[in-house]
């Protein structure tokens, strides 16, 4: 029997979202809007999950969120969906996202991809959004998510953080509103000393600053107001107080990507191994390789400590911890070599 809107233990919309909707820039026709958008959020940690909590409060109808990663204690400072319960089981981060949106917003739709997003998966993962957040620790993946927004005209929005500095960028790839895309501000990714959240550490409030303004911007995408999104890549340091702008709202026209049409990134040319921000580990791609963790743990508990909880088995032998996924992908932590992260995996998943 369906429940009464007047049932006392259902949420009604028109007050949860009444001081939006007093807002003149979404008024009643702008919160429908929200609630028929579709977005996905690349990344829930920090800035993720701070730019998922912003949407579903503003009550965006449908999340894709997807994250490779699982719920650590140093995640707690900063990453607002997860509590210590989660760091405890070591719950993938998708996961626990959807599981406390769910008890924020009950109307939002929220699907949780636990994944790496690599060329061979990004169509079936990005494809039914409108729009596609960046909230990613790294530069591989965003030169990927450029290339196919550009490739098949699907906006996006650059978001990142770092110690107190804050960043954001608008990327609209087609249309009257077309912008630079990532590839037209940084034609190479960056080299040398490049500072992560491991090195410079980070401020949670430089984390919710970019993520405010990119799920702003994502508000007026979804509320038909693209002509009022900001042209220009945006940063601040939230310590010093410094802030610059840069002109993005002109393509670059010898641009490799949105100009020459190249998509070396979407193609897979030169994918490496990911060190991950905020430990000392890498990453071994062995997607499509389905693994049975049940029977893992068997194999693996004579040889050290073994914890599972159906999404993902953690395998610790001091120095050494390897977090296994059903698809065979997996984390190992306590090295940056790929070469020993390579050996490990062998040694203990199989070659």
């Amino acid at each position: 029997m369906p429940v009464s809107a007047h049932d006392p233990a259902v949420i009604d919309d028109r007050e949860r979202y009444s001081r939006q909707v007093l807002f003149a820039g979404i008024g009643d026709a702008g919160q429908q809007r929200l609630r028929a958008g579709r977005v996905a959020i690349v990344g829930v940690g920090a800035t993720g999950a701070a730019t998922a909590g912003l949407l579903a409060r503003a009550g965006v109808g449908q999340l894709t969120l997807i994250d490779r990663d699982f719920v650590e204690p140093s995640n707690l400072q900063r990453q607002m969906l997860f509590d210590e319960q989660d760091a405890l089981d070591a719950l993938p981060k998708a996961e626990a996202a959807r599981r406390q949106l769910g008890r924020i917003n009950s109307s939002v739709s929220v699907n949780a991809q636990i994944a790496d997003l690599v060329p061979a998966n990004i169509e079936a993962l990005l494809s039914e959004s409108d729009l596609v957040l960046d909230c990613t620790d790294n530069f591989e993946t965003r030169y990927l998510l450029n290339d196919y927004a550009v490739a098949n005209g699907k906006p996006w929005i650059y978001a990142a953080a770092v110690g107190a500095f804050a960043v954001t960028m608008n990327i609209l790839p087609v249309g009257e509103e077309r912008t630079a895309c990532l590839a037209c501000i940084f034609p190479a990714m960056p080299s040398g000393n490049v500072e992560t959240c491991d090195t410079a550490g980070i401020l949670s409030t430089a984390v919710n600053y970019a993520a405010s303004i990119q799920v702003t911007e994502a508000m007026k995408f979804l509320t038909g107001q693209a002509k009022l999104m900001r042209r220009s890549l945006i940063s601040a340091d939230l310590w010093s107080g410094e802030r610059s702008e840069i002109a993005t709202g002109k393509p670059r026209k010898d641009c490799d990507v949105c100009g020459k049409r190249v998509f070396k990134a979407l193609s897979g040319e030169g994918r490496p191994h990911i060190t991950l921000c905020g430990r000392n580990s890498v990453q071994i791609h062995e997607h499509s390789r389905p693994t049975d963790l049940a029977a893992l743990r068997a194999r693996l508990e004579p040889l050290g400590t073994v914890r599972a909880n159906g999404m993902l088995l953690r395998f610790e032998r001091s120095p050494y911890t390897i977090t296994v996924f059903p698809d065979g992908r997996a984390l190992v932590q306590g090295t940056t070599d790929v070469g020993l992260a390579r050996s490990l995996y062998a040694r203990f998943i199989g070659s």
